[in-house]
């Protein structure tokens, strides 16, 4: 097992209630090991031709490269958004102890710790 085998997964959404179910769906599916909820962001972008501004939550995904499509289509079937923001970082270095914590909860067994 090596770090390349691992990533984080980046949405936004509108509201906590939202980001709280996309994070605890994922976790419950196993697509995710866990998933962290950051106070609202302000967002800048165009979006049909106009330029928005928004308060959004951003969850964090840690998951195996090994379930990232699982959670790709999770996150694109349960989104409210039509085009929501997916993007997936692999993780280059990380605790071992950590990592295997991930690999088993994104199996169908399953372990403990924290995020």
């Amino acid at each position: 097992m090596t770090a390349a085998e691992f990533l984080t997964v980046q949405t936004t959404t509108d509201s906590l209630e939202r980001a709280e179910t996309l994070a605890r769906g994922a976790v419950e599916t196993r697509v995710a090991a866990c998933a962290q909820i950051t106070a609202p962001v302000s967002s800048i972008y165009r979006w049909e031709g106009a330029i928005e501004v928004a308060q959004e939550w951003r969850v964090l995904f840690k998951t195996s490269l090994e379930r990232y499509r699982e959670l790709e289509a999770y996150i694109e079937g349960t989104h409210a958004y039509e085009t929501p923001e997916i993007i997936a970082t692999p993780i280059v270095r990380g605790g071992a102890d950590y990592l295997a914590w991930v690999a088993a909860e994104t199996a169908q067994g399953g372990g403990d710790a924290a995020c």
